[in-house]
């Protein structure tokens, strides 16, 4: 028997995939890299959404998984011959691919952990469609440490961009990217029991392993003796906790694959009320605005946004 897969949810830059691989070294479990597959339905839109973004085998955390479960390793020739597997298969839909990949690793439990499956409820959507059974651990992370680590990325990111096609302007605080994707993970986990969703912070879990390993493990029925709790400390033993080859170097935080060694020490919480308090966030940018109003549409006033962060900021177990 085939179990339904964990899934991570959580925005980016919420220690996703050292948690996500953490989990996966446990002995009954297998952390994927991100597979980004929830967006599209069938093979073919997945082939052609990534080609729109320069990926023109498929994305590359699910290139890297094909080679590693087909061949046992990770080349270049093995990423060519997953994106040629995969081309053979556009007629397929996405659960089947999925179910392909979760009887390959069974009977550990699979992990997906893509972030953009929170940045649209049709996705979130898929997902249950897709697994009605999956379990789900809602992965948070205080939302100032989140903003400054989303800042570098795209930061990085635009700078990349525009040495190439040219960059984009972002129109708004990443503050609000942060919100709306847990907004969305909570209205999509409410009617949820407690035996389905887990809430984590991965402050935490990653200050205390010793003490929160254990937990996650229990609520998912796998061992919870110390072998199995020291062997999910050792991120770096997953074969996806390094830069893959080309053309699929990604499929999990660069940062992490440089260096995915589990960092001891407690990590701290800044405070959001300090950030707010040093001066009020313009939410929108003047092109964040005219993005609104070219759509017809209107921000709601910037007092009123800064007190729905602050309650859905407490409401995560944050100050």
């Amino acid at each position: 028997m085939v179990p339904d897969p964990l899934i991570i949810l959580s925005p980016p830059r919420s220690f996703s995939s050292v948690i996500s691989t953490m989990l996966g070294e446990h002995p009954e479990l297998y952390g994927f890299p991100e597979l980004h597959v929830f967006a599209v339905r069938t093979v073919t839109a997945l082939l052609e959404r990534e080609a729109g973004k320069g990926n023109y085998s498929g994305p590359p955390g699910l290139l890297r998984a094909l080679a590693q479960l087909h061949e046992g390793r990770q080349t270049t020739g093995g990423i060519l011959r997953a994106g040629l597997w995969l081309n053979a298969r556009r007629d397929w839909t996405i659960k089947a691919l999925l179910d392909d990949l979760l009887a390959k690793v069974a009977p550990r439990i699979g992990i997906e952990k893509s972030p953009v499956n929170c940045m649209n409820m049709a996705f979130l959507a898929n997902v249950q469609r897709c697994y009605p059974r999956a379990r789900y651990v809602h992965l948070t992370r205080h939302p100032v440490a989140t903003r400054a680590s989303m800042q570098s990325f795209f930061h990085q990111a635009k700078t990349l961009r525009a040495r190439g096609a040219g960059g984009t302007t972002l129109g708004f605080d990443h503050l609000l990217l942060w919100y709306r994707m847990h907004r969305n993970i909570l209205e999509f986990t409410a009617p949820m029991p407690d035996s389905q969703v887990l809430r984590i912070k991965g402050e935490q879990l990653l200050s205390e392993p010793d003490r929160y390993l254990p937990q996650i493990a229990e609520w998912l029925g796998v061992r919870t003796d110390a072998s199995a709790i020291a062997a999910m400390k050792h991120p770096e033993r997953s074969p996806y906790a390094c830069i893959g080859p080309s053309p699929a170097r990604g499929g999990n935080d660069s940062k992490f694959m440089h260096n995915p060694r589990l960092r001891t020490g407690q990590v701290q919480e800044p405070r959001l009320a300090d950030l707010l308090a040093a001066s009020p966030l313009p939410w929108l940018s003047s092109e964040g605005h005219q993005m609104l109003t070219a759509a017809r549409l209107k921000m709601v006033e910037d007092d009123v946004m800064t007190n729905e962060v602050l309650g859905l900021t407490r409401r995560l177990g944050y100050q």
